[in-house]
């Protein structure tokens, strides 16, 4: 008997997480002998929300969704900075499929659904940490979302460029430690802060920072004070996860609590701040003595990137739907500029508009079912950081 709504490894590699449609056209394509070789080629028409550029991810779920299907997949690097078109307003493919339909098409939706969402998050999470001006942030989302997601949530948001995630699978997955301080629960059930805190330092792994939560039973300001005599030179920060209804100039808030930190000799006692918070409060709260964030919802509930999956080949023939580009496609990049330039696959490389010969970014990761290569997850996002570099939160 399943006990949680979530599909199965085999369900989803077999097209049960499929829709109906592709099932019924691959039943009639076999029965009729009229499947053919196509190339499929996963596009966006448009960025979500207004953004300029998006941050390609899920690309390690796609591979193993193809692992020995008889195909070719090809695909622009998982962390890459992307534009949904080209600098002459052409659609960009981020990734192509090729081989016989009927050998891929019951994965179609699936393979939709694993670039959508994913992209969404780490799109989300760069904004955030672009707009967090080099401080720390941390994912605190996967608590608003299906718990089968947690660990493909803190994938995402780790690639976007967040420094540490707080779910445990998470964490796992990407060979980090989990990060968080305390909830509010824990002092609440204690029922005194002083007694938390040092319940805190005393049980839990000396590696684990000594963070206070400090706004549970009265004034920020007091409790963090508080936090810092009980815990002294131990103590590493404190967090203010402070709510809505109550926060009244969160920004002042923030600055007060470091006034009277620092002014009884507790400078070093770091400020992290969490509750509600995106990249607009984000940006707001950087102007403060903020060190690190906590964010949560905004990101892992992040809009998806529209990407969607059409033919645009059959049997060698140049073929698409209508609002679609016909033909097989390579996506060129600047290395100077990182202008983008979509041509057909056959032709040559382009010369950028700055002068430069751009380069080729759809390179082979699946050749006949078998993954080409993997890279890990810091890589990745490592990538996407420096391809972040000077751009803005257009």
């Amino acid at each position: 008997m399943r006990q949680f709504n979530v599909a199965t490894d085999e369900e989803i590699k077999s097209g049960m997480t499929s829709d109906i449609y592709y099932i019924r056209t691959k039943d009639i394509l076999e029965r009729k002998g009229a499947d053919k070789p196509v190339v499929a080629e996963v596009t966006a028409g448009k960025l979500p929300s207004g953004w300029g550029w998006g941050v390609f991810c899920g690309l390690d779920e796609v591979v193993s969704l193809y692992r020995g299907l008889p195909v070719d997949v090809y695909s622009i690097p998982e962390g890459t900075v992307f534009p949904a078109k080209d600098d002459r307003g052409f659609r960009l493919p981020q990734m192509a499929v090729v081989g016989n339909y009927c050998s891929f098409v019951q994965v179609e939706t699936a393979t939709v659904g694993l670039l959508c969402q994913a992209s969404g998050v780490a799109t989300a999470a760069a904004r955030v940490k672009k707009a967090a001006g080099g401080r720390s942030v941390f994912a605190f989302g996967i608590r608003r979302m299906h718990p089968a997601l947690a660990p493909m949530i803190d994938r995402a948001a780790y690639i976007g460029g967040f420094d540490g995630v707080s779910g445990v699978a998470g964490a796992k997955l990407l060979g980090l430690e989990p990060s968080g301080t305390m909830p509010h629960p824990m002092i609440l059930v204690m029922g005194d802060q002083k007694e938390a805190w040092k319940a805190f330092d005393e049980i839990v792994p000396k590696g684990v920072p000594r963070i206070a939560l400090a706004d549970t039973l009265c004034d920020e300001k007091f409790e963090a004070v508080m936090a810092a005599e009980a815990l002294g030179k131990r103590l590493s920060g404190i967090r203010l996860d402070t709510p809505g209804s109550r926060r009244g100039d969160f920004l002042e808030i923030i600055r007060e609590v470091r006034w009277e930190l620092d002014s009884r000799g507790f400078g070093g006692v770091k400020i992290y701040v969490s509750g509600g918070l995106d990249e607009c409060s984000v940006a707001k709260l950087v102007a403060g003595p903020v060190d690190g964030f906590g964010v949560g919802t905004s990101v892992s509930n992040a809009p998806t990137v529209d990407f969607s999956m059409d033919l645009v080949e059959v049997d060698g023939v140049p073929r698409s739907k209508r609002g679609k580009y016909s033909g097989r496609k390579q996506a060129w990049r600047c290395p100077e500029c990182h202008g983008w330039r979509a041509t057909l696959f056959a032709a040559g490389a382009p010369t950028c508009g700055c002068g430069r010969r751009m380069e080729p970014m759809m390179k082979k990761v699946v050749e006949n079912g078998r993954p080409v290569a993997a890279e890990a997850p810091s890589a990745i996002r490592e990538r996407a950081l420096k391809e972040l570099e000077g751009r803005t939160l257009e």
